[in-house]
């Protein structure tokens, strides 16, 4: 066998090798999820290359690429497209992506996205900050009247990182004395809810899964609070948590809080506690407002009517889940839609059948749950915000 032969076969080794994607048997178009994983694999290997390379930081090249493939909104003969700002924070409204153009278009609505400031350059709590004052500011009578908005039809929704934010300025609003005005319903799709255990059931069997692994993850978690990569290495060994906060575990035990079809095969132990040194100085990872799984019983009790998006092949799933069920046991009426065939970034991805099957299921909703009756006349609501 010659030399060229020997190559060619190592590199069609090491690229079946690269390519390869165990996939359950229940994921509908297979191939073009191990396209995307390929897509989003290399995003992520070319990114560390050049930080390892001391070129650019890992986040901010990961966002460069995949901005790439982003079109800027524009209007079009149904869905009109607005930049301003809200509070002085930068907000395009109807845009997110293609959800919010059809969330505009089908429910008639007002669609505000905001643009919070992103990690490595920003930390939390800077991205709630923007989110919430920008909320905060938009739920003004006059300017609601403004856009034309009914008050009592304002909703807010967000996947992901999304969903962290939509929950956690949701909760904060019930006290707030200078907001008047208050949701209607939350709508919370895939969200990421907690900081504290990273050994749950779904991040064990979705350690791998595309396209959010374990590890990207964690790396996102810790890049929202720091750029030391001490506290990534610790929260991905679930060594993060002081002693002296593991009071806050019984927030987010998810021994108690899973239904036993999430649990089986799988044994709770409490993580291993962490130094103090660490939550001193990045603080914010025992913040309700970074975690809102943290919250107690009472502030989760005065929460709006509740919409969340779970997926079976995620590893933020048991989180929705454990959310879902302390919100019912808090009283809120919950609407649980679990995609046994999902994955991460379902809603936003169209190229798959099974988007427009959530995104219709989440439509549907919200057309139910936040208009008026067909016989009464429809108002332009708000959904804030992606």
């Amino acid at each position: 066998m010659g030399r060229k032969t020997v190559l060619l076969l190592l590199v069609g080794i090491f690229t079946a090798y690269y390519v390869y994607t165990p996939l359950p048997d229940n994921i509908e178009e297979p191939w073009k999820l191990t396209g995307f994983n390929l897509i989003f694999k290399t995003i992520s290997n070319v990114a560390l290359v050049g930080e390892l390379l001391g070129i650019n930081h890992f986040m901010n090249t990961a966002m460069f690429l995949m901005s790439l493939q982003d079109v800027p909104p524009t209007s079009d003969e149904t869905v009109t497209v607005l930049d301003t700002t809200f509070s002085n924070v930068p907000v395009p409204h109807y845009s997110y992506d293609i959800l919010s153009r059809r969330t505009a278009n089908r429910l008639d609505a007002v669609v505000i996205s905001t643009n919070y400031r992103l990690a490595p350059k920003y930390h939390f709590p800077n991205q709630f900050e923007d989110v919430y004052n920008a909320l905060k500011w938009f739920l003004r009578q006059d300017i609601l009247k403004g856009y034309g908005v009914d008050p009592k039809r304002i909703g807010i929704s967000g996947d992901s990182a999304g969903g962290n934010l939509a929950a956690a300025v949701t909760q904060q609003l019930i006290d707030d004395p200078d907001v008047k005005i208050k949701l209607k319903i939350q709508s919370l799709i895939y969200p990421a809810l907690q900081t504290l255990d990273m050994d749950l059931p779904s991040l064990r069997e979705n350690s791998h899964f595309p396209v959010l692994p374990k590890s990207l993850m964690v790396r996102f978690w810790s890049e929202y609070f720091t750029t030391d990569r001490s506290l990534e290495k610790a929260m991905f060994d679930n060594q993060h948590v002081p002693v002296e906060s593991s009071y806050l575990f019984k927030y987010v035990n998810w021994s108690s809080l899973l239904p036993e079809n999430f649990k089986k095969g799988h044994f709770y132990s409490s993580p291993t506690h962490g130094p103090s040194e660490l939550a001193r100085k990045y603080s914010g990872f025992l913040d309700v407002r970074a975690a809102p799984l943290l919250a107690d019983d009472n502030k989760l009790r005065s929460l709006p009517l509740t919409y969340v998006i779970t997926c079976q092949y995620d590893v933020l799933r048991d989180e929705g889940i454990m959310y879902v069920t302390r919100l019912r046991n808090a009283g809120v009426r919950v609407t649980h839609n679990h995609v046994e065939d999902g994955f991460h970034g379902i809603i936003s991805i169209p190229e798959f059948k099974i988007v427009h099957r959530v995104q219709n299921q989440y439509l549907s909703w919200l057309s139910e749950n936040l208009y008026l009756t067909p016989t009464t006349p429809t108002p332009t609501t708000a959904a804030p915000t992606h």
